[in-house]
């Protein structure tokens, strides 16, 4: 494969900017393709969502190693953040990802505005190498193609790395995996919000006084709901419906309170039970949707029959990755997760939690496709069980691999948590970004912040680990509301 031309990468998120680091250090020639208008662009959409694990956790090895590094004539004054704070969304943006991104040695690499819409393969001559053609292929280029302002622009490359996330691909709110009847018109007039609406502040207005429909049952749920009921003892007109897909569970709704290894993701789920006990919040069963109809409420038609009224409907229900652009690549994916072959069976929630995935590199993210990587929550495919600290291992041996160095890639070591939180009976898809830490230590450290460890927590994001568990109930409030019948209460 030509050396001459770089190793493009596509997003400037954690993951994507660490890769970039990995491949520098070892000597490579870079560029990264970034859609949105700044590094860590998706992050910040959910900037006010506070993470699991302290900033020990979130700042890739060779990343930080850069940051430290002097050039001549620059310094850039980077101060790493205490370790032992829990960052916010934009916090990681402002005090880590952009600082990356102005570094002399990465700035100039990544262009942004540029939304990748095709990656396929060119022979040196520059005649085309499509998905048909096997003779030469492996020692082909890759075609990138991106929409940009000035218009499409193809580039060249002697390996990709796709680190694109799913932010921007959220699972649909309808039944069997695909959009319900008038979801799509719901979404575009704003009924359907965000994954991750900002409750208590940007849009505080948006919500107050409303009937507010969350759907899903992972931590990007739990984090909207706690602000909701919250929202709801300072507003009490807000109604706050909490859907499930399925039948409540008595298991691990609540995950491992003060048993997780993650003190602040532990205190999610036990401020989530006080607000289902204290009655801030409703539960509702089989909530299978079929249909909207909008009207002065958005009425949502459930497969059973009966009919659910709400202002807003929140869908956290998880992520996809869009495989679109890749058509014309050889992928090896797993039918049911669609994460790369060797690793589907690694990840898969009905038998795996973050605790119980075991480390992997470059060899398990390989593709039929020589030279081509998915890193990061994209890898992971429809699996809820992504780490950060997954990713910056996945970039580090691909990096050793693209550089030559065999051994490094194959010494694979990852140390993940295993706590309360993380279920072996797990389903549906990732619900959220990914962030959290290598080992279980990251939780609260000797100077915690007051807001991350304390008896009321602000929410905390989904850290890419079980992001979807089966629901399960304990002690839930009963009552009747928009015709559904009362709500039995189960003891813990």
């Amino acid at each position: 494969m030509n050396s001459q031309h770089p190793v493009i990468i596509i997003g400037a998120g954690p993951i994507g900017l660490a890769a970039a680091a990995q491949l520098i250090e070892r000597g490579q020639d870079v560029r990264i393709l970034e859609a949105g208008d700044s590094a860590g662009a998706a992050m910040g959409e959910w900037g006010h969502i506070k993470l699991f694990s302290t900033w020990r956790y979130n700042i890739d090895a060779a990343a930080r190693r850069l940051l430290e590094t002097r050039v001549p004539g620059y310094d850039g004054g980077w101060q790493a953040p205490r370790e032992t704070r829990l960052p916010t969304g934009a916090e990681m943006v402002d005090e880590y990802l952009e600082p990356l991104a102005a570094h002399p040695a990465l700035a100039g690499r990544i262009s942004y505005g540029h939304h990748v819409t095709n990656v396929s393969r060119i022979d040196e001559d520059g005649a085309g190498v499509d998905k048909t053609r096997t003779a030469g292929r492996g020692e082909s280029l890759f075609l990138v193609r991106a929409d940009t302002a000035a218009g499409p622009r193809d580039m060249v490359a002697r390996a990709v790395i796709d680190a694109s996330g799913t932010w921007n691909t959220p699972n649909p709110v309808g039944r069997s995996g695909i959009e319900a009847i008038g979801e799509s018109e719901a979404r575009a007039a704003g009924v359907v919000t965000s994954p991750l609406p900002d409750v208590l502040g940007a849009e505080r207005e948006r919500f107050a006084g409303k009937t507010v429909l969350v759907l899903g049952a992972g931590h990007s749920a739990a984090n909207t709901l706690i602000s909701l009921g919250r929202l709801r003892q300072q507003e009490p007109g807000t109604t706050v419906l909490w859907g499930l897909r399925g039948t409540a569970n008595p298991v691990r709704l609540y995950g491992g309170g003060a048993a997780d290894e993650l003190p602040a993701r532990g205190q999610l789920g036990s401020s989530l039970r006080r607000l289902v006990e204290n009655g801030d919040i409703t539960i509702v069963e089989n909530v299978a949707v079929a249909s909207m109809e909008q009207g002065e409420q958005l009425l949502l038609n459930l497969a059973d029959g009966r009919s659910l009224a709400a202002d807003l409907v929140v869908p956290a229900t998880g992520f996809r990755p869009d495989l679109a652009p890749l058509a014309e690549l050889r992928l090896g994916l797993d039918p049911d997760v669609e994460a790369p072959r060797a690793l589907g069976p690694l990840i898969d929630p009905e038998f795996h939690s973050c605790g119980t995935v075991e480390a992997h590199g470059e060899r398990v993210l390989a593709h039929p496709e020589q030279g081509f990587y998915i890193v990061g929550m994209k890898s992971y495919g429809r699996a809820p069980t992504f780490l950060m600290a997954t990713g910056y291992e996945q970039v580090r041996s691909i990096a050793a691999a693209l550089a030559g160095d065999r051994a490094a890639a194959d010494a694979v070591e990852l140390e993940l948590p295993e706590t309360g939180v993380c279920s072996t009976d797990l389903a549906g898809s990732c619900d959220a970004p990914a962030a959290a830490p290598a080992s279980a230590a990251g939780g609260c450290g000797a100077e915690p912040e007051p807001t991350g460890c304390g008896a009321e927590p602000a929410p905390v994001a989904e850290s890419g680990c079980c992001g979807t568990p089966e629901p399960v109930t304990i002690g839930f409030a009963t009552g009747t509301l928009h015709g559904f019948k009362e709500l039995a209460t189960e003891g813990s």
